[in-house]
């Protein structure tokens, strides 16, 4: 496509991007580009989550874990991460470094087999800066350059509960508030100056609420094996967002310039979010081996975005079906501690690793988008000192990779860092 065609360069990407934790092109299209949303010990098994539940970390991608919480500490989780990516087309390579703050996320034991938790999390990142530019052939050998420019994404800050109201089986709701905004630009200009250049600038300012349920159930298989199924449901809806076009036609030898904003042809723009369900299991022995899978639906089909067409020079901004398409995702993950109560430092080190991969949820020009593979490698390392050796550094690399047929491949390769505080704040204390 034009869009991201072999003329694609990222020498222009801005500083100010990296704040958005992407440089893809691909966010131009959709929400922008989906977050992992997991946490730092989640990232060393590639976000495996579904099933999985532990007394001294916060498992945000299922609720019902938070009634797995111990009942002493308090959890604080805090993570960032650091990028490099290589985009590819054509046998024309850039690069681009990106650092973003990624997570803060907080859970406690509220009353028994009742946990708590809350935090901030991204949704989506908008970034990217690019040019393409073609000859015309008209005898005044004009170059017509088309630039894009986009910048925004959504984030979410949420509270959450999970009970257990029987042993074995647990079930939690996360309510959140999603918010954010993106603007995305598209310059088409001439070295012809008499030639009208036209800008058209796509905004979105969303305020909206965002709930996901879960549900889990642990079968004890032997005395030291047992299996967790995990089950969750994100609710899909209309996000409003008051999507605008601002189309502005400008000629640089007069300096005029006639600006044209479109609102929706006498209907109702919204964007929207997709229905989500997934299941997951998770194995357990003898709490130090755990191994896992995740399955996601994202119904992404059935969701219309805001689009801007023009027939025979009626230009209408308009509600569009048939741009989006279900996203299939399974992830596999595994985590071994050799004994986490252990005194010997290194044998309560936590070894982690995973696999995913993940189809496109969008189309581009009538094709399917980036399909998406990825692998990570990881370790949770204890904090062992005086006052406390119950916090956790995880530190894991993860490669990414985005494709399709005819378009970009990006390479990334991202550096991931939480640090989980784990206080025990809620000990009873004995006076002698």
């Amino acid at each position: 496509m034009s869009s991201i065609a072999a003329g694609f360069m990222l020498a222009s990407a801005q500083p100010a991007m990296a704040q958005s934790g992407t440089n893809s092109p691909y966010s131009q299209f959709g929400l922008g580009q989906l977050s992992d949303q997991s946490s730092g010990f989640n990232r060393g098994m590639d976000g495996v989550a579904i099933g999985f539940h532990d007394h001294n970390q916060v498992n945000y991608l299922n609720p019902a874990s938070y009634s797995s919480l111990d009942s002493l500490s308090f959890i604080f989780d805090v993570g960032l991460s650091g990028q490099i990516t290589n985009f590819k087309e054509n046998g024309v390579k850039k690069n681009a470094k990106n650092a973003d703050f990624e997570y803060i996320v907080a859970g406690f034991r509220v009353l028994r087999h009742l946990g708590l938790s809350f935090g901030f999390l991204p949704y989506t990142n908008v970034g990217y800066s690019y040019t393409s530019s073609t000859k015309l052939g008209d005898a005044n050998a004009t170059t017509s350059t088309d630039t894009y420019n986009g910048t925004g994404g959504f984030h979410q800050v949420y509270l959450g509960l999970g009970w257990s109201p029987f042993k074995g089986f647990a079930v939690g709701v996360n309510g959140g508030y999603l918010y954010g905004n993106y603007s995305r630009t598209l310059v088409n200009s001439f070295s012809n100056s008499y030639v009208n250049s036209i800008s058209k600038i796509a905004t979105a300012d969303v305020e909206s609420y965002k709930l996901n349920f879960g549900a889990q159930y642990t079968a004890r298989l032997t005395k030291k094996d047992e299996l967790t199924l995990g089950v969750t449901y994100e609710l899909g809806h209309k996000l409003g967002g008051n999507p605008e076009l601002s189309v502005i036609s400008s000629n640089a030898s007069t300096g005029v310039a006639d600006t044209v904003v479109y609102k929706g042809n006498g209907a109702k723009l919204q964007l929207e979010m997709p229905t989500t369900i997934g299941a997951g299991l998770m194995y357990n022995h003898d709490n130090k081996l755990k191994i896992a899978a995740d399955y996601t639906l994202q119904k992404w089909g059935k969701v219309e975005e805001p689009g801007y067409s023009s027939d025979n020079g009626v230009i209408s901004y308009a509600m569009m079906s048939g741009q989006y398409k279900d996203r299939h995702k399974v992830t596999l993950g595994a985590e071994y501690c050799p004994g986490e109560h252990n005194r010997h430092f290194i044998n309560r080190v936590r070894y982690r690793v995973g696999v995913s991969y993940a189809t496109p949820y969008y189309y581009i020009n009538g094709q399917n988008g980036p399909k998406e593979m990825s692998a990570s490698l990881g370790f949770g390392i204890p904090i062992m000192n005086s006052w406390n050796n119950r916090s956790i550094l995880n530190i894991s690399g993860q490669w990414v990779r985005r494709s399709a047929t005819n378009f970009i491949t990006e390479n990334t390769f991202r550096i991931n860092i939480g640090l989980t505080f784990n206080e025990r704040w809620f000990a009873k204390w004995k006076v002698q």
